[in-house]
């Protein structure tokens, strides 16, 4: 009798379990899709509302509009430049850095770790940053949207934790004995053995490098060196101030309707190079972050 309840216990449980899971499901599926069919729908119909879950009267306006922009693809180019050069100076950085504070034979090991620590909840601020970024001379320079940001303390830490937990002493003290160095046994054994955590890591700069805004709008002017964020965003501006100064009812109804379009057009384009990437690193991302994450 205890064996039968304990049995529709686990199948309610399930039950249950299921109908909250496909719950949290549509929540976050419904959203992107929607912007996926409003982008491919025409201007009309987003405005009006006719969008709910399906493109209605199938359009590439949006798309064309932005492409159309002479600085898309300049800002795709440079966007895909600092994206691959910003993940590889970052990824270097934080191998040197996690590698060296992963060993327990490591003099003051204690001491820089909680510099790295303090840096995580401490920082200069924005007036010294720009200063900073100003007197090193990398104002309008590819450099400005890489050095800044090259090293996340965060990641440091799964990566060191990772290196501490994952590669054994005994493997160490074993290459040691067969006359392998400290760079050597990194080059040929830890980094072979730390793919996972070498995945996620570069996914999680990949991303913050491509999604970089902020840094470009603070120490960027020339148009030439505008990341794909910031020609988007000067895109949509541009036509809502170009939408409010016209005087003309149909044509500002147009352009109302061409505003509304980009928006979704516009999280598209952005969007849609992580999100084909994504599926190439994704076997690597929960074993590498479950054994980096933090532990006591």
């Amino acid at each position: 009798m205890d064996t039968l309840s304990a049995a529709k216990g686990d199948r309610l449980f399930h039950i249950v379990n299921n109908a909250v899971l496909g719950l949290f499901l549509i929540i976050v599926l419904y959203p992107l899709l929607y912007v996926l069919s409003a982008s491919f729908s025409s201007s009309s119909a987003v405005i009006s509302g006719k969008v709910w879950l399906w493109p209605v009267d199938f359009s590439l306006e949006g798309y064309q509009a932005v492409f159309r922009h002479r600085m898309v693809w300049t800002g795709l180019q440079n966007t895909i430049i600092y994206t691959a050069l910003g993940t590889v100076v970052s990824l270097f950085i934080t191998i040197l850095a996690a590698y060296p504070l992963s060993r327990s034979d490591f003099k003051g090991r204690r001491a820089f770790t909680l510099l790295f620590v303090f840096t995580m909840m401490f920082n200069g601020g924005l007036i010294p940053s720009y200063l900073l970024v100003r007197e090193l001379g990398m104002l309008d320079t590819i450099w400005a949207m890489v050095i800044p940001t090259a090293l996340s303390v965060w990641n440091v830490m799964i990566m060191m934790t990772y290196f501490r937990t994952s590669i054994p002493k005994e493997l160490l003290e074993s290459a040691q004995m067969d006359g392998c160095n400290d760079f050597m046994f990194l080059l040929r054994i830890v980094l072979p053995l730390s793919g996972p955590i070498i995945a996620v890591v570069t996914l999680f700069y990949g991303v913050d490098q491509w999604n970089q805004y902020f840094n470009a709008l603070i120490f960027l002017k020339k148009e030439k060196l505008f990341p794909l964020q910031l020609v988007l965003r000067d895109i949509l501006i541009q036509n809502q101030v170009s939408q409010e100064t016209l005087g003309d009812v149909q044509t500002a109804a147009a352009r109302q309707g061409l505003r509304e379009l980009l928006k979704y057009s516009l999280i598209v384009v952005s969007s849609a190079p992580l999100l084909a990437a994504y599926p190439f690193v994704q076997k690597y991302f929960v074993k590498g972050i479950m054994i980096g994450s933090i532990k006591g």
